[in-house]
């Protein structure tokens, strides 16, 4: 079987103590697609959308943002004083570059990153 190249890359990133100011402050959430699209050279396709819903402790901000070659997908635990963030796109970037800028923007002690390869087979099922 010829072995394919992978599809694209997945950064996950869970930022642990972040500044609360920023993880709750719509307009650095919506604005940091635009910074993080610049810094890993993708481009924004449509609007960045930003919504507020859930009840209780699960109250928080979703954002997501359309890139030519994927999408970046933000959730915040408020209460936790955490950020969740989802990078995937088949366009070759930097995920160090990703860590960093999500660590300094949002004011984080702490992050855990996975990195996945996408579209290569696992040798399951």
């Amino acid at each position: 079987m010829k072995r394919q190249k992978e599809w694209g890359m997945m950064v996950l990133l869970d930022l642990f103590d972040c500044d609360v100011a920023t993880i709750r402050n719509y307009k650095k959430l919506k604005d940091f697609p635009a910074i993080l699209c610049k810094e890993i050279d993708m481009q924004p396709f449509g609007p960045t959308q930003i919504k507020r819903f859930g009840k209780g402790d699960l109250e928080g901000y979703s954002v997501f943002q359309f890139i030519e070659t994927s999408t970046i997908v933000i959730h915040n635990d408020e209460p936790g004083n955490r950020l969740f963030i989802d990078v995937f796109s088949c366009k070759r970037f930097d995920p160090d570059k990703v860590i960093e800028l999500s660590k300094s923007y949002f004011g984080s002690l702490t992050v855990s990153a996975k990195i996945i390869m996408r579209g290569v087979r696992s040798g399951v099922g």
